[in-house]
């Protein structure tokens, strides 16, 4: 008998892969979002108690960003079905939005 593989029960979702960039280099730029993942915040600065990486492709390299944007998190889960899409990060006064 077959011993069970891991992938065929796992539940887990694998780690989003990239080198890390600062959001405010990526601004106004179209990135491809290929992935993402909220976490319980351990800082209280951010906007709420979250915070999201995004994994996403630039001139054809993975990377990824973190914030607190709560806008993004936002648009990030009501769109994740739509997910891989292009967008672009833009801030408009103190926030961040996909555009």
């Amino acid at each position: 008998m077959q011993p069970n593989r891991f992938s065929d029960f796992a539940e887990e979702q694998s780690r989003l892969e990239g080198g890390k960039v600062k959001l405010k280099d990526i601004l106004n730029k179209e990135i491809t979002v290929t992935g993402y993942k909220i976490k319980k915040s351990n800082y209280t600065k951010t906007s709420g108690d979250q915070y999201l990486t995004l994994q996403f492709e630039i001139n054809g390299d993975k990377r990824i960003f973190f914030t607190g944007s709560g806008v993004l998190i936002e648009q990030i889960e009501k769109y994740a079905d739509k997910i891989p899409f292009v967008a672009t990060v833009k801030q408009i006064d103190k926030y961040y939005t996909f555009s």
